[in-house]
């Protein structure tokens, strides 16, 4: 098996041995060594970190919430895996030489034009609805595709058919020919 694509990128089937065996031990670690009951995804990491933020701002109000009384609101593994969810891949582009800062993609730009605040509002805008879909569906897509699916967790395969056919439908209607 080649470490490398010919466009010098991750091998696919590589990548993903890597990814299986890093769920199998990430779910190992978290039930057996730590103990929990759960394996829960990462989305939940970006809520509490939304209650770490606001508890030194609101502390009565985050002590209120139903949500963070059921959920407690701390700094944990989860957490930590969040924040290296950056550095990791800077360090994936790096090895594989596919780095490159892009303010507006070309597609995008292509579609929608050069304009960078346009492009924010858009990807900030994504990035609310996706995470209120993944609260919705009680995880976010790579938790129940990974995590989920390693499982044989039928909500996890439901939630996937709806995470892809949303995701088709929205590429259509956001990225759809303009016609000539």
């Amino acid at each position: 098996m080649k470490w490398k694509t010919e466009d010098g990128g991750w091998n696919p089937y590589l990548a993903g041995i890597l990814v299986g065996l890093l769920a199998i031990a990430s779910a190992y670690a978290t039930t057996r060594w730590m103990g929990k009951t759960t394996y829960l995804g990462a989305s939940t990491s970006f809520v509490r970190a939304a209650g770490l933020l606001e508890r030194t701002i609101a502390p009565d109000h985050v002590e209120a919430n139903e949500y963070f009384t059921k959920e407690r609101v701390h700094v944990d593994w989860q957490f930590m895996l969040v924040l290296g969810i950056l550095p990791g891949a800077l360090i994936a582009s790096a090895t594989d030489r596919s780095f490159k800062l892009e303010s507006v993609p070309p597609t995008w730009e292509k579609r929608f034009g050069p304009s960078i605040w346009k492009r924010a509002a858009g990807a900030i805008l994504g990035g609310m609805v996706a995470m209120v879909g993944a609260r919705m569906a009680d995880g976010c897509p790579s938790g129940h595709g990974l995590s989920g699916m390693m499982q044989l967790s039928v909500s996890s395969f439901a939630a996937l058919v709806m995470f892809f056919g949303a995701g088709v439908l929205v590429a259509v209607l956001v990225y759809r020919r303009r016609s000539s």
